[in-house]
């Protein structure tokens, strides 16, 4: 069928009507592509994630990633480059992942802001730990380190800002420098692991430590 414009042009609406609906199934089939890469690359950051919170970095092999994430080892170079890439790639991912937990602390209230300070370090405290331990020779756990200890500052003088407002600036540095280590994943390590406390005792204890800084 063809139909004829206002201007008298012939119209093919056939072949509009075929190659609209070419369109609609390229479009459809790039989409779904793309689901299934960003699946793929999510599955391969979950899988390292495991392997290196249990692990140290020289003995994490990118077979085992691979074999957890249910692909060949290729697919993973092929997305990431290799393991130091990898781990680079996992860094980014789980930062954005701990920004937006730890963004929800409340500023200016301690008892609002260390639960979620705890439960953040419930759930990667233990894994922060072993890469400290790595920092010193593994450059790409040294950038994931270097990355935290940073959104760490930012967090302190975020949720403690006024506290911190109030002094001048020798004395607002060495409150901003207490509240960084009372607030540290080590402090939490030394209350909940070494010292075998509770969950809720340790956030009892780094709420009565906070409080005892800021007065």
């Amino acid at each position: 069928m063809r139909t004829i414009l206002s201007t008298g042009t012939p119209f093919p609406f056939r072949h509009f009507h075929v190659k609209l609906v070419n369109m609609k199934t390229r479009s459809y089939t790039m989409s779904t592509r793309a689901h299934s890469v960003r699946a793929t690359g999510e599955r391969i950051l979950e899988a390292a994630l495991a392997r290196f919170s249990t692990a140290y970095y020289d003995d994490v092999t990118l077979d085992e990633i691979a074999a957890g994430a249910g692909v060949t080892v290729q697919t993973v170079m092929r997305r990431f480059g290799s393991k130091a890439g990898l781990a680079r790639a996992l860094t980014e991912s789980t930062s954005a992942t701990i920004a937006t937990q730890r963004g929800e602390a409340p500023v200016g209230d301690v008892a609002g802001a260390i639960p979620i300070l705890v439960e953040h370090y419930e759930q990667f405290g233990d894994l922060a730990m072993l890469l400290l331990r790595q920092e010193e020779r593994v450059p790409a756990i040294a950038d994931a380190t270097t990355i935290g200890k940073r959104s760490h500052a930012e967090w302190v003088a975020h949720v403690f800002a006024p506290w911190l407002e109030e002094r001048t600036d020798a004395a607002r540095q060495l409150l901003h420098a207490q509240l960084i280590a009372t607030c540290d994943v080590y402090t939490w390590y030394l209350l909940r692991r070494q010292s075998g406390l509770s969950r809720a005792s340790t956030q009892q204890a780094l709420t009565e430590l906070v409080k005892g800084v800021l007065k």
